[in-house]
Formats: structure tokens, C-alpha cells, sequence
């Protein structure tokens, strides 16, 4: 299942229907066609010259990764990165458009491994999509009804244990569901993500749909999970099947089955906030949703299909492209503290001997330009060709020489991201919220800067309390995954009279670590948005002071209930009255001015 590249292509100009450019290139996966841009440049024009409504445009600009924000005429555009791959060239494309088109100037790593970018004028979003499709990124079905962003495991095909590698079978999958008939409005979108080994680093029990490596009898596949996901009705996806084959292109038609399935359920289409898979898989459980991909698996539809894997499979060999042992290297003089905490925290061996991964802990997953192109040089010096996001909004280096870590270490400490502990709790996970999200009830992104702060001031040493991961959301729904952190907040708000205070309802006892999902336990208080920090640090010194050796947080979250949690925050929930004293209460983390409530419509769901 080696194709080369050149293969891959067929006849015709590149970029066309044609020839869509199906490349073996390090995060070239999802093919690129010029008519798109032409015809997005020409109905983005149409909607500014007032030729169409919102309305009628919507539904197109989500198809081409373009979503609205809750600030008036202004874009979001979300690039897609399947599994998380990115190259050097592509790092340094977004770094070129965010200093063009971008006003905060910096990209933003998503939970689902994409890259944003906010407060993009229409006409400005049209230039920047165009632009990014030179270096090979598409923004295709980055929003709207359709498969989302396919995540992956970032340390597959490096990691300990694995059975194979899933990335070509990954690749293969975007490349056969985008732009797919069957996919472009279905009731909802679709997650997909594809694991490495049961450590499930994907998180695949959050999914829509989930592939987990299987081998049996010397042939690969999958378990395949269906109806996972957070938001409104957290659940956790079932198995549908334990064994569908990979190389034989079963796993592509069994989804394809779910998937039109799916699409016919017509009752979801009214309640959008409702319509997704893991419904259908609540009300009519997964056996009954095995008996209809059976009865739909005989239909005339599959033997006009093909399901071939070598065709679509995604090929590159990082390790014949990882650079050569250095003749000379560099090694800590003098304190070797900090990195020696870097090495813990943040650099993991490969199971290919001389080689680790080296995770980059990026802020808010926030780039600037210059720190992606200063990304983008260490990646073509020290890795074997591209870089993967990480669902935590970090960034991983992989196929680096263990002589050259320390080099890396210091490339990336000049900067501002040579710092330690990734995945640890400073390293805080939150989605946008307020500041560009239509749905956005709070600050998550004040709150997580607050947060940090907090953290880094209680200067953390004890290695279990270092393990606990803290994540917020805007809103209820789940862009930040809050409901499976050990520490998990949503945003909220509390009425005092005519007035509103910014809040969060916080969740305890999350987990999606060791290939365990559970989600956290709601507690039954309210607190103020500028009360958190102070009630995550209570938590912590509790856990600290009160839990038995070795217990780590989820073991003593269970062990002592909600209800003690809610105590040692029970002061911080009392109301708060309006007054000079107390006015600091009434305005967001991160903002100057009163809170209020403003939601819109989500077209996430539109």
C-alpha cells in the first residue's frame, strides 16, 4: 500500500475535478480545487453587493470553513488538519495570513486539532482561504453538517504498543468523505476520530464515530464506535462492531452505511441542538442500529462504490526523512533544572531507538506569526517533516533526535514556548467563548489567563497535583471538552436584581486518560466568574491536604463526594450585592465594561 504521489494524480490541470490532487505530502491530505475559491470569491461578492441574503449564503461560506462571529461582519475561518498534520510550509502560510488578515494577529489550535482564525472581514476571509490552498490547506467542510476534522492520535506510528499505524487509513478516510454526496447536509456534523493504541489518545469515546487499531487472524481493522459526544446529553459511544477490516476498505463502507442512515433520519432535522448520532443511538440503542447498517450494507449503493484504501491512502516515511545524527550537539551547562523539567514534562521516546517526541505547551493554543514561522524552521531542521496538533491545543514535534532535544529545548525557549509541563495543570484547555463565539455566555479565554495565574502563584510541586487537567467552556456546550477534565467549568451567568454576574457551573471527576472516558459530576452551585480561581485553589489544597497516599484527584473526588467539593466553595456561591465594592463581580474576566447575556444563534447547528 505504497503509492507514490505520482500516482496518486491523474490527467488534467491541477486543482480540478480532474485532477484534485490526491498528494503524498506531509499535510497535503484533503484535496485542493481552484473552483471552489472562484466560487466562493464570487458569491462571497454577490452576498456584499447585497445580490444575497444571509440566509442564502450561510449554508455555502460553512461548507468552505467560513463561520460567522458574534461580531457584527466579521469571519471566522477554520482550516481543517487531518490527524493534526502540518509542515513547515504550511506553518509559514499561516503565519503569512495571520499577519495580513487576522487584527489579533495569532492562530488558534482547536480541541479537534484544527487552526482558527477571528475577526476576518468577508472579503479578507475570501483572500486568506485562497491563500492557504497554495501551501495545500482547505478549509472544505471545516464547518456546517458534514464530517468535521478527522483527529487522530499525534504520537501514532511512534508510540509503544501499537498494532499499526492508522494515519494512511485516516488519510484515506478524509479523503473519501469529503465533498461525498451523502455528507454535505446531514442532520448534524459528524466527528471522527482515529486512535493509536487503547491508550486511546484520541478520545475516541467522545466521537461521532471512533477507530481503534484490531488485528486478528494477521489482517488490520478497526473497532469501530458510533454515538459519542459531549454538549447538552454527554454520552459515551458504544461499540458497533469490534472487527471491520482496514486494508480492504470495510471500515469506509460500514461508516458509509451509518452515515446515510443517519442522513434519513428526518425526525432530528427540527431540533438542530439535538439532531446529532449519539441521539438516534439513545433512543434506539446500538444493536438496532447494527440490524439497519446490516440491512443497509445489501443495498445496490455499495457496488457502486469504491472503497479502495491504496488509492486513497495517506503515505509518508517520517523516519527516511528525519534529519541525520548531529556531529555536533549541544548539552546543558551549568543548572540543568528547567530543562531537566522539560525532559519530564514534555518530551516522550519513541519506540524507534534514538528518537522522541517533543510536545510544545502553547498558551491557549495562541501562535503568532513570528512563532510559527519560528516553529516552522525547527520543524524542517529537527523533525522528519511535519508537526501534529494536539487535542489539548499544543503542538508535537516528532522523529526528533534525542542529541538534538536539547537544541530544540532551547530553539523554542527563544520564543516563549520552551515551557514545561504540557498536559500538566497549568496547562489550562478552553475554547474562544465571548471573545468570538455567537454562543459564547462568558470569558472562557479571561477566565483560563486567570486561571493560570492563580496555578503558576501556588508554585504546584507534588506530582499528583501536577496531573490534574482543568478545562472551561463559554457556554454548555463542549468545545473545551470541560466534561472530561478533572476540573471542568461552563459558562453561566447569575441574576442580582436588574443586573447579571459572569458564572460558571463547574464539573468534578472527568477523565479521558489510560483509554477510560467519564465524564465529571455537575455540582449543584453557581459560582462567580471572578470567584474561580479562588475555588480551584481550594479544591486543590483540599485534595492536598485531605487525600490518602498516592490517591490520586479522581479516586478522592469519588471518594469524598460532590458535596464535599461544593462546601469548600459553598462561601464563594453566596450572592453578591451590587455596590462600589463589589462592581469588580459584575464584569467579565478580561473585559471593562457591565456583563450582560448576549447570545445568538450558533451555526454550528445552522
Amino acid at each position: 500500500m505504497e503509492p507514490s504521489a505520482t500516482e496518486n494524480r491523474t490527467s488534467g490541470r491541477r486543482g480540478t475535478l480532474e485532477n484534485p490532487e490526491v498528494l503524498d505530502v506531509p499535510g497535503e491530505v484533503i484535496p485542493v480545487l481552484e473552483r471552489e475559491f472562484d466560487d466562493f470569491d464570487s458569491e462571497a461578492g454577490r452576498f456584499l453587493d447585497d445580490e444575497l441574503t444571509e440566509e442564502q449564503f450561510i449554508g455555502f461560506r460553512l461548507k468552505q470553513g467560513v463561520y460567522g462571529q458574534r461580531q457584527a461582519e466579521r469571519q471566522m475561518v477554520r482550516v481543517k488538519l487531518p490527524f493534526g498534520g502540518i509542515n513547515p510550509e504550511q506553518l509559514e502560510a499561516f503565519a503569512s495570513v495571520v499577519e495580513k488578515y487576522v487584527p489579533l494577529r495569532k492562530g488558534h489550535i482547536t480541541t479537534r486539532q484544527n487552526v482558527q482564525m477571528h475577526h476576518i472581514p468577508l472579503a479578507d476571509a475570501a483572500k486568506l482561504i485562497r491563500e492557504l490552498g497554495d501551501a495545500g490547506l482547505s478549509s472544505r467542510e471545516g464547518c456546517g453538517n458534514t464530517v468535521r476534522n478527522v483527529t487522530g492520535d499525534p504520537w501514532a506510528g511512534v508510540s509503544e504498543g501499537e498494532l499499526f499505524d492508522p494515519t494512511p487509513y485516516a488519510g484515506a478516510y478524509v479523503r473519501y468523505f469529503v465533498r461525498h454526496p451523502t455528507t454535505q447536509l446531514m442532520p448534524r456534523k459528524v466527528k471522527t476520530a482515529f486512535t493509536a493504541t487503547d491508550e486511546d489518545r484520541a478520545i475516541t469515546g467522545i466521537h461521532d464515530v471512533g477507530f481503534i487499531p484490531r488485528v486478528r487472524d494477521g489482517v488490520r481493522g478497526f473497532e469501530i464506535r458510533i454515538g459519542g459526544g459531549t454538549s447538552i446529553m454527554p454520552r459515551i459511544a458504544p461499540t458497533l462492531y469490534e472487527f471491520v477490516g482496514a486494508d480492504d476498505g470495510e471500515y469506509l463502507k460500514v461508516t458509509e452505511a451509518v452515515l446515510r442512515i443517519y442522513d434519513r433520519q428526518d425526525w432530528l432535522r427540527p431540533n438542530r441542538a439535538r439532531a446529532r448520532i449519539k441521539v438516534f443511538v439513545d433512543k434506539y440503542g446500538i444493536e438496532e442500529l447494527r440490524r439497519q447498517v446490516e440491512e443497509e450494507l445489501e443495498g445496490d449503493w455499495v457496488a457502486e462504490r469504491d472503497f479502495d484504501v491504496d488509492r486513497l491512502a495517506f503515505i509518508d516515511d517520517e523516519e527516511a526523512n528525519a534529519p541525520p545524527a548531529p556531529a555536533h550537539f549541544s548539552s546543558p551547562n551549568g543548572d540543568r533544572s528547567a530543562f531537566d523539567r522539560f525532559l519530564e514534562g514534555n518530551v516522550t521516546p519513541q519506540r524507534q531507538p534514538g528518537f522522541s517526541t517533543v510536545q510544545v505547551k502553547i498558551t491557549r493554543g495562541d501562535l503568532s506569526p513570528e512563532q510559527l514561522r519560528g516553529l516552522a524552521a525547527i520543524t524542517r531542521e529537527y523533525t522528519g517533516g511535519y508537526a501534529r496538533t494536539t487535542v489539548h491545543q499544543n503542538l508535537l514535534l516528532r522523529w526528533v533526535r534525542d542529541d538534538a532535544v536539547y537544541e530544540v529545548w532551547q530553539r523554542l525557549s527563544e520564543l516563549d514556548l520552551g515551557e514545561a509541563g504540557a498536559d500538566e495543570i497549568s496547562d489550562v484547555v478552553s475554547c474562544p467563548g465571548t471573545d468570538s463565539c455567537k454562543l459564547g455566555i462568558t470569558s472562557s479565554m479571561g477566565l483560563n489567563a486567570a486561571v493560570r495565574e492563580r496555578i503558576e502563584a501556588m508554585a504546584i510541586s507534588d506530582p499528583l497535583t501536577r496531573a490534574v487537567h482543568i478545562k472551561m467552556s463559554g457556554c454548555p456546550n463542549g468545545c473545551s471538552q470541560h466534561h472530561i477534565a478533572n476540573i471542568g467549568f461552563y459558562g453561566a451567568s447569575i441574576k442580582v436584581g436588574d443586573k447579571t454576574i459572569p458564572a460558571y457551573v463547574a464539573h468534578i471527576g472527568g477523565r479521558y486518560e489510560g483509554g477510560e472516558v467519564a465524564y465529571g459530576q455537575r455540582l449543584k452551585i453557581r459560582l462567580p466568574a471572578k470567584r474561580v480561581p479562588e475555588a480551584i485553589e481550594r479544591w486543590l489544597r483540599f485534595y492536598e491536604s485531605e487525600r490518602k497516599r498516592d490517591e490520586e484527584f479522581n479516586d478522592f473526588a469519588a471518594r469524598v463526594g460532590a458535596g464535599a467539593f461544593e462546601e469548600q466553595a459553598r462561601e464563594l456561591a453566596l450572592p453578591v450585592e451590587f455596590s462600589l465594592e463589589t462592581m469588580s463581580m459584575f464584569i467579565d474576566w478580561s473585559r471593562d465594561t457591565p456583563f450582560e447575556v448576549i447570545r445568538g444563534e450558533g451555526e454550528c447547528a445552522v
